[in-house]
């Protein structure tokens, strides 16, 4: 999809240009069929998008839902206050938290959590095309420590154990990668490896055995053993995925106070990873587009699977939060 003329650049602007509910609907239904709508039982085309949200065929009069197999799926709010909320998401520098769009938009708590959830999702299911050249990779926690607890993991716990995969160019750092391993093994980091890297590519890390295994699988891999005696320190050895690091602690505690973990945590390394990547934008707001190109591909994640139900009618006694 491509982006339309005259796309607003101010949060001034945007509101000018989506006041209404029929500027969203005719903005979405341009965005979704750029090349105009045809009827699946017809084949008429010049469809339109009318106020219940359902393009009509003026042959035949079959409608279709605008909004049906999108992010938007089965909402009952305005269109307006979800495009805003993604406007908002996309334009703020460090992103948008659900209690600050709570504010914004007057809408619930639970409604604001919710809706940036279901938008992160969207952007996990974007192509991504590996990581190339030289790639810095290591591990991390997110999480409280228990008392006594020292070094690494085995993952589970109190702490979510994180892989990050950073390109270096030059003095600086390229396109980033971040996943959640089940474990520290070899095998489990391998596969991430391979998931984010193209073969071939040269892969600096620390000395852990998890990542031994890294050359027989067609990378370049080169280990550094690191500590004060006689190794250098982690930071100074890989120092764009050390930063990349940084800033994502930075973003999680500042941003949305330290509170995502868990099952949630994926989906905030999902928008922290588009933001990242795209941190050179020439204009923040052309995101939105991105966003929605990304909210339309695929249906929305119902609420009671982003909360980790097994079930729509499974109660939250039995251990959901």
């Amino acid at each position: 999809m491509t982006m339309l003329d005259g796309f607003p650049r101010s949060m001034a602007e945007f509101e000018a240009r989506f006041t209404t509910e029929a500027a969203c609907r005719e903005y979405l239904f341009k965005t979704r069929w750029p090349d105009g709508w045809r009827c699946p039982r017809c084949d008429a085309a010049d469809g339109w998008a009318n106020a219940r949200r359902l393009v009509e065929c003026p042959a035949c009069g079959h409608q279709s839902s605008l909004t049906a197999g999108t992010v938007f799926h089965g909402t009952k709010r305005p269109l307006r206050l979800w495009f805003k909320a993604m406007f908002l998401m996309m334009t703020q520098k460090n992103g948008v938290s659900a209690r600050a769009l709570q504010g914004f938009l007057g809408i619930s708590y639970p409604t604001a959590w919710t809706w940036l959830q279901k938008l992160r999702h969207a952007l996990g299911r974007r192509d991504r095309a590996p990581l190339t050249g030289t790639v810095e990779v290591d591990d991390a926690y997110w999480g409280g420590r228990r008392a006594g607890e020292r070094g690494r993991r085995k993952g589970g716990g109190s702490k979510d154990l994180l892989l990050v995969a950073v390109e270096v160019k030059g003095r600086g750092a390229g396109r980033l990668r971040l996943a959640r391993p089940p474990d520290h093994t070899g095998e489990s980091f391998e596969a991430v490896v391979e998931s984010a890297v193209a073969p071939e590519s040269e892969v600096r890390t620390d000395g852990l055995s998890s990542f031994a295994g890294l050359a027989a699988k067609g990378y370049r891999h080169c280990p550094e053993v690191l500590g004060p005696n006689p190794g250098r320190r982690a930071v100074e050895a890989l120092p764009q995925v050390h930063r990349a690091i940084s800033l994502l602690k930075r973003w999680l505690l500042g941003t949305h106070q330290g509170a995502p973990k868990g099952k949630h945590i994926a989906a905030y390394l999902q928008e922290f990873e588009f933001r990242f990547n795209r941190r050179s934008a020439r204009h923040r707001s052309l995101l939105f587009q991105r966003l929605l190109d990304f909210g339309l591909a695929d249906r929305a994640l119902p609420y009671w699977r982003i909360i980790g139900r097994t079930r729509p009618d499974q109660p939250l006694s039995m251990g959901v939060a």
